[in-house]
This record gives C-alpha cells, sequence and structure tokens, in this order.
C-alpha cells in the first residue's frame, strides 16, 4: 500500500511537470524574441563626413513585440554631431517575423580610434506581457576615424595639382617652339625672297 501511494506521488509530480513544461513552453513559443543587428555602412570614417548608422531589428518570434526601446550610447556628444535619426529611439509594434529599421546619421569632430560597441534593447514579449525581455545589439567594433585631409589627399582628384604641374611644364614646351617657329619663318621669307630675284 505503502508503495502504491508513492507511485500515485510520483506520477502526480510527473504530471504536474510535465504540464508546467508545456505550459512554458506554449508560452515561449507564442512570444516575441528580437535580434538587433548594428552595422556601420561607410568603409572609410572620415572627420567631419557623414556616417551612417544602421539598426536592424528582427522579430523571430509568434507574437508581437511591443513597446520596443533602443537605446545607443557609444557615440558621445563631445566626439559626434548627430545630423539625422536618434540614439534612443522607440517602436511600438514589431510584427512577427518582419524587421524594422533606423538610421542615425553623424559627422565625427574629430580624429582617432573609437569603440562601436553593442546598443541595449528592451520589450515585451506579447501584447498582454507585464515583464520586460532586456537584450543588446551586434557590436561593430573598434574603428578608426582618419583626418579629412588625410582623406582628401588620398582620394581627391587632385586637378589643382595637375593645373599647376600644367602650367609649369607649358613654358619649357613653348619656348623652343616659338623660337623654332621663328627661325622657320625667317628662313622661308630668305628662301622666297632668292627665288624671287632668281626669276628676275
Amino acid at each position: 500500500m505503502f508503495l502504491f501511494q508513492m507511485d500515485l506521488k510520483s506520477l502526480f509530480i510527473v504530471a504536474v511537470t510535465l504540464f508546467s513544461s508545456a505550459l512554458c513552453q506554449t508560452e515561449e513559443a507564442a512570444s516575441a524574441k528580437l535580434l538587433v543587428s548594428k552595422q556601420v555602412l561607410n568603409k572609410y570614417l572620415v572627420e567631419s563626413m557623414d556616417v551612417v548608422v544602421k539598426y536592424t531589428i528582427y522579430n523571430i518570434g509568434n507574437s508581437v513585440a511591443t513597446n520596443v526601446v533602443v537605446s545607443d550610447s557609444s557615440f558621445p556628444p563631445e566626439a559626434f554631431e548627430i545630423q539625422g535619426g536618434q540614439f534612443k529611439f522607440v517602436i511600438d509594434r514589431v510584427p512577427p517575423q518582419t524587421n524594422v529599421t533606423h538610421v542615425v546619421i553623424v559627422q565625427p569632430k574629430s580624429y582617432g580610434a573609437f569603440n562601436f560597441s553593442f546598443a541595449e534593447v528592451s520589450y515585451k514579449a506579447s501584447e498582454n506581457a507585464e515583464d520586460l525581455q532586456v537584450g543588446i545589439s551586434s557590436e561593430p567594433g573598434e574603428g578608426r576615424v582618419v583626418p579629412y585631409y588625410e582623406y582628401y589627399k588620398k582620394f581627391s582628384p587632385h586637378l589643382g595639382d595637375w593645373a599647376a604641374f600644367a602650367f609649369m611644364t607649358l613654358p619649357p614646351l613653348l619656348i623652343p617652339f616659338l623660337l623654332w617657329f621663328q627661325s622657320k619663318t625667317k628662313y622661308e621669307k630668305l628662301a622666297g625672297g632668292k627665288t624671287k630675284k632668281s626669276k628676275d
């Protein structure tokens, strides 16, 4: 009898455990799961030139994510000036199996190495959820902002340099040509005069 009671208790515990596990799995299956990608799109980061930062939020879950807040503090205002967008933004809803994109444009105020770390994200995993889910985005890592004059020196068309080069090479080419042309004209006149006298 005692063994039979123990078996009933064990069965009851197993049944409760399985029910709780199934309930948790059902709740997880019906919840939102966000992945956040942070990208710096520029190939070169240049002082006083636009830098484009793109945030993409993917909802890979089966429920709508609500009250999504993304905050990024890796672009300090003393080093970067915002030209468009915001580094803290709120998205009301991200439907399941969709993505949302947000773009921020900044200009570096100075050159040097900067650490572009992750952004923080918080959201509710369903419309009826009370607890906030917290996560972080991908991390672009360290980037180097080059001085404007260094970038200009490497990538500008150098039209002024070519114009100066042409101006400096013009006299050595033009002066010999003028001397040759004068002597040619002089000899042609002399040759023309001799021909005229011989005919007379």
